[in-house]
């Protein structure tokens, strides 16, 4: 606050806020008040110098008022002493000796008395002549008194101020539940990152902005306006904090007397000096003098972070959002006080990047502090674990909204349905509405407005709403078939496994995947059983009618040859479907090596047998007949004699049948347990292969390995059974490792074909972009899980609701839903979606009455492109982006960035799209006398082929 002079006697006092300054005006008409007699000659030979100066330069000035005047207005009244504080004004400090003299004099009532105090005289409150710093530890009403500005002025009107001496002004400041006068203003050393051994002190009040420090260093320092600074305080510790918000006071950021504040100069290729570890400070020298294109940057991969990398430079490639951040306009709108955003830090993160990204000084940055910014702020991105690049980008889009919202204080808006109102009425109303809580570049950028219509199924009520969005997310054309990878395994042991590639329903069941197969194969799918393999065991032994569902694209399904079903009666003959595994015996490492454990190798089979003709023997060379393929039988060398007599002993074994809880005598059908999945007698199977009848029965030949029962994971045995229970009887084929290693073929048993069907390419018809969009605008009935509560009903009901683009934003992210998840499957769609590089015409589906005067309100141009590559379970980011400056496309895989042409953009890992409106791509361009960039520029050396060919 600027104070208009006060001229008396040739001088001329000026009285400011913070550096009160004294001018001289013209010869002294009169000599220093401070050798001046306290008489009432000396006033009025002052008075008459006073008058014949004024005759000559200033209009006649008021005569001096009385001295019972002078102290009721000194005194008392509205301008007096006793008039209470407020906040912001200005009162000045007087010596208390002059002030006592003054009292007595008008107190006296005679204007010749001796007590004449004379000029205003501070000089014993000052430590020295030269700073005019006060002394410490001055006491009011001891040391000086205080007067409001218009006392102050009064008396130095009629006083005058001793020759030299600076007005003690000082601010009235309002702290916690208190008014007072601020005698000791704060006192910082300022200093400069670069030297901060070297300190310059100021002084401000407790009222005064951060912002008024950081101007006053940098004046201090001469800092050129178009650099970029911050601020630190050192504290007692040593340590160091950033002085984040400069709009608080001095007060509320709680900075002291003697505080060091440090002022850094952000370097010209974007970084801080504080930010630069000493680890990299080699690389940094040798990239000092790298000049490249502002843009053309990489961004390392810390690990697993490339969904951030490419996010990141989609963002960083959106020409309006960059110029922000370039030109520093975040800086006045950042919001430190938001309790839904990140008290700025996501804003000047992202800030710090854009600006080394676009200085040209760096092929590569390490995103390392905004790494950990977001995962301090959002937890699911803590560490290193493979994330979705589009949700990391809804995370910053919000937070970078809410730390950069205008809104300070968001009111309390009431949604207002349509009620029979317009839509343009409507629609106007809902996105002011928005607008009054958020107000920010990110809604500027890239809100747009839906219309939301719901309808009841049952009262036919109509609701409609209109609500804003930042990007879409639109679904692609799901195909309703599946491709499964089988492998069957076929009852005859001459043939491998055979590999097959089969289409099916997706909502199939178990039943669909056996006619599929047997359109292969010729096999009935009568004769068929599906069963889950995983670490050499069944996983899980499907029925007919389960759902395909519930079969992922990373099992390992076998589909088995059994026996025909047949018809329960008094002549069929019912068959057991036994699962068989296959054990190795293993010396344990026992120190005593005198137990043998059993480990499971192989490929399991599932083996029908009739029930009448069971038994351990009859089972050996069943088995030992399909193993025939892999396994050969002994030779007359290898017969023993001494195994008659255990042979006879394993005839005495209870037959299997037993085992499975029934006698083969039983006619009642045979059923399964409900946890192994095979089917008993609804689905007996017929052996029609081969039997041991016809083969040459050697009672006496030795055994290739023994036959145990054992539970459905293979791990224990099982000696004797319940015949009361229907467990499904599992059977393991245990191997010694002598006669495993002579017999077993482990490579033949290993092999299988592959089917032609396997060879194949399934070629998947391209979608069209605008395919996706009319999709995501088709009318929807709403989940079970998401009713809506119908006002007139009174219930929630599962309504139709249909979404409609009501206004478009000038930048239009579109999310391609690629994943797609279920209870019981997820899978990556790699449907390959055509989308144009330019003149994307969204006018047919804007429903909002269009401007025809303006068709470029309509159409966009891709400017960014955010690929997947690989599946659910793994996968790798990059981005396809356009330079704002050279028009030039590049390809961002990390740290590595090379130019790219136009062709080389679509392809089947585009995931999330970036189209900026034409009408604003021209208003952005610098200089509209240059022609649009090239259609098809020149891109120089393409990237590696073995990354580009998606297709």
């Amino acid at each position: 606050m600027a104070v208009a002079p006060w001229p008396f006697g040739g001088l001329c006092f000026r009285f400011r806020d913070q550096n009160p300054e004294v001018a001289v005006e013209g010869p002294l008409p009169i000599s220093r008040c401070g050798s001046c007699k306290r008489r009432v000659t000396v006033m009025a030979a002052v008075a008459a110098n006073v008058a014949a100066a004024a005759e000559d330069q200033e209009p006649q000035r008021e005569a001096v008022p009385g001295l019972e005047s002078q102290r009721l207005q000194i005194e008392n009244g509205e301008s007096g002493r006793g008039r209470p504080l407020r906040a912001g004004e200005s009162w000045f400090l007087v010596e208390q000796h002059w002030y006592k003299q003054w009292e007595a004099y008008v107190q006296g009532g005679d204007k010749d008395s001796g007590t004449f105090p004379g000029c205003i005289n501070n000089a014993d409150l000052f430590e020295d002549q030269v700073n005019w710093h006060l002394k410490k530890g001055l006491v009011e009403g001891e040391d000086y008194v205080l007067l409001p500005a218009a006392a102050w002025h009064y008396l130095v009107d009629w006083y005058g101020l001793e020759h030299g001496q600076p007005p003690i002004e000082r601010k009235v400041v309002e702290l916690p539940s208190v008014q007072k006068v601020e005698v000791y203003p704060v006192e910082l050393l300022l200093a400069r990152h670069s030297d901060m051994d070297t300190t310059h002190t100021a002084q401000f009040s407790r009222t005064d902005s951060v912002d008024l420090v950081l101007r006053t260093a940098r004046e201090q320092f001469l800092v050129n306006p178009q650099e970029e600074t911050r601020l630190w305080i050192k504290n007692a510790e040593g340590s160091f904090e950033r002085l984040c918000n400069t709009r608080v006071t001095v007060l509320d950021a709680a900075l002291k007397t003697g505080q060091v504040v440090i002022m850094e100069t952000r370097n010209k290729d974007g970084t801080w000096p504080s930010a630069q570890p000493q680890a990299v400070n080699t690389a940094l020298e040798e990239d000092e003098n790298f000049q490249g294109q502002p843009g053309i940057c990489g961004l390392t991969n810390l690990g697993n972070t490339c969904f951030m990398n490419s996010a990141l430079q989609c963002l960083s490639n959106v020409p309006q959002l960059t110029e922000y951040f370039l030109k520093n306009r975040y800086l006045e709108e950042l919001n430190f006080c938001n309790p839904l955003g990140m008290k700025g830090e996501i804003a000047e993160a992202y800030a710090d990047l854009v600006k080394q990204a676009w200085s040209g000084h760096h092929r590569s940055i390490v995103p390392h502090v905004f790494k950990t910014k977001v995962g301090h702020f959002a937890s699911q991105f803590l560490g290193y674990q493979q994330h979705d690049s589009q949700e990391l980008l809804s995370f910053l889009l919000d937070g970078l909204h809410e730390d950069l919202n205008r809104v300070k204080k968001k009111e309390y808006v009431e949604l207002c349905d349509a009620a029979g109102r317009p839509d343009q009425e409507v629609a106007q109303e809902a996105w002011q509405n928005h607008k009054r809580r958020n107000d920010s570049v990110i809604v500027d950028t890239f809100h747009g407005l839906f219309k939301s219509t719901l309808v009841c199924p049952d009262c036919g009520n109509v609701s409609v709403t209109f609500d804003p969005f930042c990007y879409l997310s639109v679904p692609l054309p799901v195909s309703h078939k599946r491709v499964m990878e089988v492998f069957f395994v076929s009852m005859d042991p001459r043939r491998k496994p055979e590999q097959h590639r089969l289409v099916v329903p997706k909502k199939g069941k178990i039943s669909d995947l056996c006619v599929a197969l047997a359109k292969h194969t010729g096999m009935s799918p009568e004769r068929m059983m599906v069963a889950d393999v995983f670490s050499h065991r069944f996983y899980k032994i499907y029925q007919l009618e389960e759902s395909l569902s519930s079969i992922l694209d990373r099992d390992d399904i076998f589909i088995y040859e059994v026996s025909g079903r047949s018809a329960i009666g008094e002549n069929t003959r019912e068959d057991v479907v036994l699962p068989i595994y296959l054990r190795e015996r293993t010396p344990a490492r026992d120190y005593n090596n005198s137990y043998y454990g059993l480990m499971l190798f192989g490929h399991p089979l599932l083996v029908s047998v009739p029930r009448d003709r069971l038994s351990w023997d009859a089972l050996y060379h069943i088995l030992l007949y399909r193993l025939s393929r892999y396994v050969t039988r002994p030779s007359s060398d290898d017969e023993d004699d001494g195994d008659e007599k255990d042979m006879e002993d394993k005839d005495n074994i209870p037959k299997p049948g037993h085992v499975a809880g029934g006698s083969s005598q039983d006619s009642g059908p045979e059923q399964a347990g409900p946890s192994s999945g095979v089917a008993g007698g609804s689905r007996a199977p017929v052996d029609s292969s081969p039997g041991p009848s016809h083969w040459p029965q050697r009672a006496r030949r030795k055994h290739l390995f023994t036959l145990q029962t054992v539970n459905s994971n293979g791990t224990s045995d099982r000696s004797t059974f319940n015949e009361d229970t229907h467990a499904q009887p599992y059977i393991a084929i245990d191997w010694e490792p002598e006669m495993k290693k002579r017999y077993y073929d482990e490579v033949e048993a290993e092999g299988y074909v592959k089917h032609d069907c396997v060879g194949y390419v399934l070629k998947k018809a391209p979608v069209r972009l605008q395919e996706c969009i009319e999709l995501f605008t088709t009318v929807e009935t709403l989940e079970k899980e998401n009713p809506w509560f119908c006002p007139t009903c009174k219930q929630h009901q599962l309504a139709t609701k249909k979404l409609d683009l009501w206004m478009l934003p000038e930048t239009l992210i579109i999310h391609l839903k690629r994943f797609s998840y279920t209870k019981f499957s997820r899978e990556k769609l790699d449907t390959l979606v055509e989308f144009p590089i330019r003149d994307l015409d969204f006018s047919e589906f804007v429903i909002k009455p269009q401007n025809e005067s303006a068709p470029e309100l309509y159409k966009y141009d891709l400017i960014a492109v955010s690929n997947h590559y690989g599946g659910l379970r793994d996968g790798h980011y990059t981005t396809f982006a356009c330079n704002k400056d050279s028009g030039q496309w590049h390809y961002f895989d990390d740290n590595s960035v090379s130019p790219v042409t136009e062709n080389q953009i679509e392809s089947k890992a585009a995931y999330v799209l970036f189209y900026q409106r034409q009408d604003v791509a021209r208003r952005l361009q610098p200089q509209p006398g240059l022609p649009d960039p090239p259609a098809s520029p020149a891109c120089g050396s393409p990237p590696n082929s073995e990354f580009m060919d998606v297709n």
